[in-house]
């Protein structure tokens, strides 16, 4: 490609070639077309190169954008699973959950239409009042256990010493709160053992009967009314009610308190023992049972409610320990999870073999963290406000 650059004669008529584009003289009209064609070269590949820039910025903000978009569904999704896994998804409580379940018996044939309206209306009827129906109750266990342990046979022979709490009854989990109603259901067994002593009758004057999961979830959001536990409260954004939400110690420890109820929340927060286990947990319970020093008794059927066990997903009910001959300690624990064929084959003849649906050593306890909950007395109207005002900032006993 040529181009014609102005030209000029010198003093000696050497014709001279000016280059259009930076004004360079030359004498040699080939060395100025190359010139020339250089400066060509040079604008297109920075034409090239100011495109390819633009283009890799392009690239780099849509790169951006696209991971904001993913990080925001990510986080969206695990939101809505967390909502999910708690019950805080909107789907419904424990009356939508056991109508839908019952639905579902009746259209695979497991239950009749008949049964099907008359159990809707009785549930519909404890709704109303607030009670259980104690359709999931299983009575008199820890009295036969009392039987068993001081009975000569060759399993109990191993036992040096067995705590037992006042007598407790089992409540398992239903169609209508199956996979999360397990810490309402300890609520329920702690209560059927406080209702039976003379020591809480008189702060429980107005809950003379077992509540039903919704009023148990009424009771908790109105200790949050109370000012128990505002951050828990706006965890669950305030509610419980018409919700599949999962408690925890928390929840518990804010409901009995507003019972006027003296507890304690103690978070045995990492293993104390050899392979992730926690003996300082069951040397708690042991003290906490053992209260009466003097007595020297086999079989101890202590005047102690019993305690609230919680760990990661699932929570259960210690009703006592037994101390070995080898010195080794074993928790007796109700769990809602466990179906009533079995906790009933307790009451039909205990044996070693039927105690392993209560017995838990210490080998397995081997979840990270428990906490528990524990009840002693009855509070005044001052220590009631002041644990109130404690519990605007939680902060539970840690063991270690």
């Amino acid at each position: 490609m040529l181009f014609q650059g102005s030209s000029s004669a010198g003093d000696n008529d050497q014709e001279l070639y000016e280059c259009p584009m930076c004004s360079l003289v030359c004498t040699d009209y080939p060395v100025l077309q190359e010139h020339v064609e250089l400066h060509l070269e040079e604008s297109s590949f920075l034409e090239g190169r100011n495109s390819h820039d633009l283009e890799l910025a392009q690239h780099i903000q849509n790169e951006e954008m696209r991971q904001r978009r993913e990080a925001a569904r990510r986080e969206r999704e695990d939101f809505q699973k967390l909502q999910r896994q708690y019950g805080l998804d909107g789907s419904g409580g424990y009356k939508q959950q056991s109508l839908k379940n019952m639905e579902r018996e009746v259209a695979q044939g497991r239950m009749l239409p008949a049964e099907y309206h008359k159990r809707k209306a009785e549930m519909m009827e404890s709704f109303a009042f607030g009670h259980d129906d104690g359709k999931t109750r299983t009575s008199g266990i820890t009295e036969v256990l009392g039987h068993y342990y001081r009975s000569e046979s060759k399993e109990s022979k191993d036992i040096k010493r067995i705590w037992l709490s006042m007598g407790v009854d089992h409540y398992h989990c239903s169609l209508g709160d199956k996979g999360w109603g397990c810490g309402y259901r300890n609520f329920q067994m702690m209560l059927s053992s406080l209702l039976r002593n003379s020591t809480y009758q008189e702060c429980l004057k107005d809950h003379k009967s077992i509540p039903c999961i919704p009023k148990i979830q009424w009771l908790i959001e109105n200790s949050w009314k109370e000012g128990f536990d505002p951050q828990g409260a706006s965890h669950f954004n305030s509610r419980l009610q018409g919700t599949k939400a999962w408690i925890g110690a928390c929840e518990i420890y804010s409901l009995l308190t507003s019972l006027s109820l003296k507890c304690q929340i103690v978070d045995f927060h990492e293993p104390t023992g050899p392979l992730g286990t926690h003996p300082r947990l069951l040397e708690w319970v042991m003290n906490y049972y053992n209260s009466d020093k003097e007595n020297n008794a086999k079989v101890v059927c202590t005047s102690k409610p019993p305690i609230y066990l919680q760990h990661q997903g699932h929570s259960r009910t210690i009703l006592g320990i037994e101390e070995r001959k080898n010195k080794s300690l074993c928790l007796l624990v109700f769990d809602p999870g466990c179906p009533p064929q079995e906790t009933q084959k307790l009451l039909k003849g205990i044996d070693g073999y039927n105690l392993r649906l209560i017995r838990r050593f210490a080998g397995g306890l081997k979840h990270k963290q428990y906490q528990v909950v524990a009840i002693d007395g009855v509070l005044s109207e001052e220590e009631k406000e002041a644990r109130r005002q404690a519990s605007q900032l939680f902060v539970a006993q840690r063991i270690p």
